[in-house]
C-alpha cells in the first residue's frame, strides 16, 4: 500500500485493471464529484467519531462529502488518473490535509481492523475484499456497499459472474454482530445496495 504521491506502485505499473480504468476516466466528461447517493445517506445515519475509507472511490465525490463533514478520508483506487482528478478537487476545495489518496489494487489492499467508522465501496464486489471490509469498521460503526447483481448480465453479456453479488448477498456473509438497516436492490434491479452498522463495543 502506497499512499499517491505522483509514482505509479511498481506491482501497479502493467495491472489490467489500473489500464482499464485509466482509459476509462481520461475518455470521460469532467467528472461532477457528485457524491454516490448511499455516501449521503450513510453519513446521514450518524456513524461514530472517526475516519472513513472509500474503496474503489473513482471521480465519485464521496470522499470530498465526508471529508467537508470533518472526516479524514482514506480514498483508494487502481486509477491514478481518477486519483489524481479527486486530489486536485480536494486542493481546490481546501480538503487536501483531510484525504490521502491511495492507489491500490483492492485485492492487495488491507485496511487493518476496527479502522473506520465508516467503511464505503460503491463499483465494485469480491467477497474476500467486502470480508476484510466489514472487518475494518469499528464498534458500531457503518458499513456501506453497492454493487452488480446477476441480473446485470442479461444487459452486460462481458460482465463477468464474480464481480455480482450471490442471491442475499452481501448480508448473508456478514456474522451476527452486524445489524442490517438496509438491503435493496435498485429499480432495475441490477445493482443492490447495503447499509450495515457493525457489532456495538464491549462495555
Amino acid at each position: 500500500m502506497e499512499s499517491r504521491g505522483g509514482g505509479v506502485p511498481e506491482a501497479l505499473a502493467g495491472h489490467p485493471d489500473r489500464l482499464r480504468w485509466n482509459a476509462k476516466y481520461e475518455s470521460a466528461p469532467e467528472p461532477t464529484f457528485a457524491p454516490h447517493p448511499l455516501a449521503v445517506r450513510a453519513l446521514a445515519e450518524a456513524p461514530p467519531d472517526g475516519p472513513v475509507l472509500d474503496l474503489a472511490c473513482g471521480t465519485a465525490g464521496s470522499a470530498l462529502l465526508a471529508a467537508e463533514a470533518g472526516r479524514h478520508v482514506t480514498a483508494v483506487d487502481v486509477s491514478e488518473v481518477a486519483l489524481d482528478r479527486l486530489g486536485a478537487e480536494a486542493r481546490r476545495r481546501g480538503l487536501d490535509s483531510l484525504i490521502t489518496l491511495v492507489q491500490d489494487d483492492l485485492g492487495a489492499f488491507r485496511p487493518g481492523t476496527a479502522a473506520y467508522a465508516l467503511v464505503l465501496c460503491t463499483g465494485f464486489w469480491d467477497r474476500a475484499v467486502f470480508l476484510r471490509a466489514a472487518g475494518a469498521v469499528v464498534p458500531g460503526g457503518l458499513l456501506a456497499w453497492e454493487a452488480f447483481t446477476t441480473e446485470a448480465q442479461r444487459v452486460r453479456d462481458a460482465l463477468p459472474a464474480e464481480w455480482c453479488l450471490g442471491e442475499c448477498e452481501p448480508a448473508s456473509l456478514l456474522d451476527g454482530g452486524f445489524a442490517v438497516l438496509e438491503q435493496a436492490d435498485l429499480p432495475d434491479g441490477q445493482k443492490r445496495r447495503l447499509l450495515a452498522r457493525g457489532p456495538a463495543a464491549v462495555s
